[in-house]
C-alpha cells in the first residue's frame, strides 16, 4: 500500500457556498433559452455535507480505484458518522497506511476491494491493525 493514497483535511462548512443551479436539469443535447434566467442556488456545503462535525475531505493519491472513476488528484468526502454497509467505497487504516477501497463482505470476512485490476484485494484478519475509517459519499474531479 502507498503511504500517500490520501491527503486529508478537515470540512470547513462554516461558511455558505451558494453557487446558481439548473433545477431542471442540464440537457445534453440543444439548449433551451431559459437557462439564461436561472435564478434557483445551491449551497454545495448543504447539499455535500451531511454530518459537518464527522465529515473530511481527502485527496486522492495513487490509481487503485481509477476502475471506479477515481483518481489521482479527486477530492473525496468522507463521512466518519456513517455505519459501513458491504459495497460501499471506504477510507480505511490498514496496518498504519490509509487505503481507499471498496469493503466486501463475505460470511464474516472482510475484503477491502480495488477497482484497478494492478492491485490484489486484501484480506482483513486479526492481525491487521485495521480501521474502516470514514466512508466515501461524494468524489470531485477537476475538469480543466
Amino acid at each position: 500500500m502507498d503511504k500517500k493514497a490520501l491527503e486529508i483535511f478537515r470540512a470547513e462548512v462554516d461558511t455558505e457556498l451558494s453557487l446558481p443551479i439548473a433545477d431542471g436539469g442540464i440537457k445534453a443535447g440543444f439548449p433551451s433559452p431559459a437557462q439564461d434566467f436561472m435564478d434557483l442556488a445551491i449551497d454545495l456545503n448543504k447539499e455535500l455535507v451531511r454530518h459537518p462535525s464527522s465529515t473530511f475531505y481527502g485527496r486522492v493519491r495513487g490509481d487503485s480505484m481509477q476502475d471506479a472513476g477515481v483518481y489521482d488528484g479527486d477530492i473525496l468526502i468522507i463521512d466518519k458518522s456513517l455505519e459501513p454497509r458491504n459495497g460501499d467505497m471506504a477510507v480505511c487504516f490498514v496496518d498504519g497506511e490509509f487505503t481507499i477501497k471498496y469493503i466486501k463482505i463475505e460470511k464474516e470476512i472482510v475484503w477491502l476491494t480495488p477497482a484497478n485490476d494492478k492491485y490484489k484485494p486484501i484480506k482483513v484478519t486479526e492481525d491487521n491493525d485495521f480501521l474502516i475509517w470514514g466512508i466515501v459519499t461524494y468524489s470531485i474531479k477537476k475538469q480543466r
